[in-house]
């Protein structure tokens, strides 16, 4: 496993996390594919999405069922634009590259929204540094994870 895994460990590890990083047998680029691979509904895949708000990272942990919508993202936070961050942009504020975006384990601490729509789900599954592994929690742990606000992001 490489760093970006590695730091994810370690997050999970010190906030008490007991459910390991599960490693699927290929990358799941997008949120039907990890569904798919993990047997579960595709709402219930948390999608770490990092965007550039006034040209600051911020974080979007959103179900796989639905979009961002970036303009009442943009109106939560409190800035005029928020747009999709470039991958160099992603890796500079992550550690960890586009397709394997975890929601923790990053050099410092992101601002994140969490979607609320994630709540509807027991058992949620977030990116884990890289696009084979992947842990499950509950919208609950997320939000103390992350430090996220809990916010409706969908389109």
């Amino acid at each position: 496993m490489t760093s970006a895994v590695e730091h994810v460990r370690t997050a999970l590890t010190a906030h008490g996390h007991v459910g390991g990083i599960t490693e699927l047998p290929g990358p799941a680029p997008t949120a039907a594919a990890a569904a798919h691979l993990l047997d579960c509904p595709v709402g219930a895949i948390a999608n770490s999405l990092v965007f550039e708000a006034d040209g600051a990272p911020l974080l979007i942990v959103a179900s796989g069922a639905h979009r961002v919508d970036l303009k009442k993202a943009a109106a939560h936070v409190g800035v005029r634009k928020v747009r999709r961050a470039t991958p160099e942009f992603v890796l500079e504020a992550t550690g960890q590259e586009v397709g394997g975006v975890a929601p923790i384990g990053h050099p410092a601490p992101l601002r994140t929204l969490v979607d609320t729509t994630l709540a509807d789900h027991d058992q949620v599954w977030a990116g884990a540094g890289l696009p084979h592994t992947m842990f499950h929690t509950t919208f609950e742990e997320l939000l103390a994870l992350t430090g996220g606000e809990a916010v409706s992001v969908g389109a």
